[in-house]
Parts: structure tokens; sequence; C-alpha cells
């Protein structure tokens, strides 16, 4: 059996698309706070079938699950964290039982997932492998959660069970995600990218994804020149893609690309990591104070609400709203700290030397530091953060 390429594409892109943005309270009655479909717009006629079919028939549990896929499909593509929620909806009468049916539990993890409650969607991932070993969504979907939580060894095993399962360009993603954060960055990029090279008639949605780790690869190695080929390549496969979006951006504000940042999120701040990345580059920006403040405002607001109700989704984020908007290290160290304990990717290294720099806690950065030698991570910015700490001491 091979695994179906949209959700390959997909699985890594659920972990940042599904930040769920507080309400919007706009400041005044003629503000346009969306642009609906049209009636006629065939996705929303689809839409509409599918929920008037669930509707009538809430516990069919084939209806259920394919109209929870197609909703997490649509997540992705239109860039619309809502439709997460609308999958769970639709599985509303097995979500919460302690051991639902296989295929709703696959997709519990992958939403639960998406919202960082990684070991609960470990301990579902686990038992759907356990009924079935062939499940090659599952394997991917756990080695996704076990890379973001830096579990390297285990998440190398899951990627090893694809190789009889899958495709060959998504097994080797899944082994080179991993090799590139464990000292093995070149050789990993170099294979994965003759894979992509020799699999060039693959789905648009499944070259995004390759493309878009391979931009990564090569940005942590200091090479921007194969990072911005491959930035724009996935986009130009999958230009509402947030993860994408978001990670170019990142790209072009360490390289004071402001401007471009701010073309690419337009009408995208909806989505907190994206309207994060137009508040940083308005701040590149000379005479965008008013536009600025009014970004950082609504920020803020998102985060306090997010904070009330226990929504932990953001804390990579917020530090970097706390440390870069506000100017508050202490505050941005202490959600670094928080957020280090869930997930261990290069972004969360980053803000956490970033954090722990600002505010002149060597000791706080010690244990990111001792975990970046370990694993043997090869990233240029961490490097350059950790020889800007070991010079504070």
């Amino acid at each position: 059996m091979k695994i179906r390429l949209s959700l390959a594409a997909s699985a890594l892109a659920l972990l940042a698309t599904a930040a769920q943005a507080a309400p919007y309270i706009p400041n005044n009655g003629s503000a346009v706070l969306e642009r609906l479909p049209r009636r006629t717009d065939p996705l929303r006629q689809e839409l509409q079938r599918m929920r008037a079919q669930l509707a009538a028939s809430p516990n069919d549990l084939a209806l259920a699950t394919r109209t929870a896929q197609r909703y997490i499909s649509v997540a992705r593509s239109e860039t619309d964290p809502r439709y997460f929620g609308y999958a769970q909806a639709a599985l509303a009468p097995w979500w919460s039982l302690a051991a639902p049916p296989p295929e709703v539990r696959l997709l519990r993890a992958t939403l639960l997932q998406s919202t960082h409650h990684f070991p609960e969607a470990l301990q579902d991932l686990d038992a759907v492998i356990a009924a079935d070993p062939q499940n090659p969504q599952a394997w991917l979907t756990r080695a996704t959660v076990q890379t973001v939580r830096g579990e390297y060894a285990a998440a190398a095993a899951s990627c090893a069970r694809l190789a009889a399962l899958a495709d060959e360009l998504i097994t080797l993603t899944c082994i080179s995600g991993v090799a590139s954060m464990t000292g093995r960055s070149a050789r990993s990029e170099a294979q994965l990218a003759a894979t992509l090279h020799r699999n060039h008639e693959a789905e648009p949605d499944l070259q995004s994804w390759v493309l878009t780790l391979l931009a990564e690869m090569a940005a942590r190695r200091g090479d921007s020149a194969a990072a911005e080929a491959r930035f724009r390549r996935a986009l130009s496969l999958s230009p509402r893609d947030s993860y994408l979006i978001g990670a170019y951006c990142d790209f072009l504000l360490d390289r004071r690309r402001a401007r471009e940042v701010v073309e690419l999120v337009k009408d995208q701040g909806r989505i907190d990591g994206l309207l994060l990345r137009h508040a940083l580059a308005l701040q590149q920006i000379p005479g965008q104070e008013a536009a600025l403040r009014a970004a950082s405002a609504e920020l803020g607001a998102r985060f306090d609400a997010a904070m009330q109700r226990g929504d932990s989704v953001h804390q990579r984020e917020q530090a970097r709203y706390e440390l870069h908007l506000r100017g508050d290290s202490k505050a941005a160290l202490a959600l670094a700290r928080k957020n280090w304990t869930v997930q261990k990717e290069s972004a969360d290294i980053r803000i956490l030397l970033e954090a722990a720099l600002k505010a002149g806690d060597k000791g706080a950065a010690a244990p990111a530091l001792d975990w970046a030698s370990k694993n043997k991570l090869e990233d240029v910015d961490v490097a350059r953060l950790a020889r800007q700490i070991a010079g504070k001491a």
C-alpha cells in the first residue's frame, strides 16, 4: 500500500497552520473582516453538501471521516485554521472515546498534533500502529511529532518503517528531516535534492513540502542563494501554505527585506504567526510606527486571550513578540523556556538563545546549547548566538 501524497505533504504543515486566532473585534463597523467566497464557489458548494449529508447522518463513520479529511485538506490549502475545528466537529460522536475506530483515531492524532498535544497524539498513533503496523500515514505522522520533540532516534525508526509502505520521495524526505538535525545536513540535503529531481512529476503539494525542507536545510547551512531559490519554487507550487510563507518571511526578515514580507503576508492577518511576521517587518520599515502599534496591539490581545484559554500553542511566537516587539527579555525568556520543554526545532533553540542573550542569563541557555552539541546541530544562526553567549560570560 502506498501512502496518499496529499496527506503526506500536509503532515508537517499541520503543525504550523493550526494556530487559532483569538476573536477579533474591529475598531469600526466599516472594517472588512473577511471576503467570503461566492455561493457558486465549487469548494463552498462541496463543503455545504458534505455538511448537509453529515447533519442528516452524524453517525455515519465513513462520511464523517471523509468530511474530516476534506476539512483538514482545506485548512492547509486555504490557510484557514477554522477548518481544523470543523474537522474535529465532524468526528464528534467518537472524539472523546478512549478507543475510537482506527480511522478516527488517526485523524484525531493529526488534529491533536496540530495543536501541540503531542503526548496525546503519540498515544493515538501508537494505538493505530499496534492495530495496523502497515499504516504509512500513522508512521509518517509519528515521525513528524517525534522530530519536533527532538526524539531523533525514535523518529528515524519511524521513518525507516515507511520504506516498504510509501513512495521513495516521501520516505527520504522523512529520513532527511531527521538527519539534517543530527549532524548529517549536507549529505541528507544532497540526497533529498537528487531524489526530488528524479521525482519531478510528483504532486505539487508533495514537491512544495520537499522544497520547503530543502530551503530550510540550505538556510541553516548559510547558503542563502539555494535557500531562496527553493523557497520561491515552493511558493510557486503552494502560494497559500502558511508554514511556507512564515518560513520564507523569517528568511527575508533576517536579510532585512521587510517590504517583501509585507507583500507576502497582506490579507493574512487572521493567522497569528503571519501577523507576527507582518509586525516584525513593519518594525524594519521607517515611517510605519502607527501600523506597527496597531499590529502589536492586536498580537498582544490575541496572546492574552490564548493565555486565558490555557492555549500554549503560541509560546514560540509569543516569545518573539515579547523580545522583538515589546523588548521584554525576561518575559520572552520565560516563554521560550516553556516552549523548549515541548518542541525542539531550530527556531525554538534560536528564540531561547536570543532571549537568554538579551536577558544576560547564560544559565538559561545551557540546556539548549548542550542539546545542540549532543545532537550535532548544524545551524549558522544557532552557532552565531552560541558564540555571543560564550563571550558574554
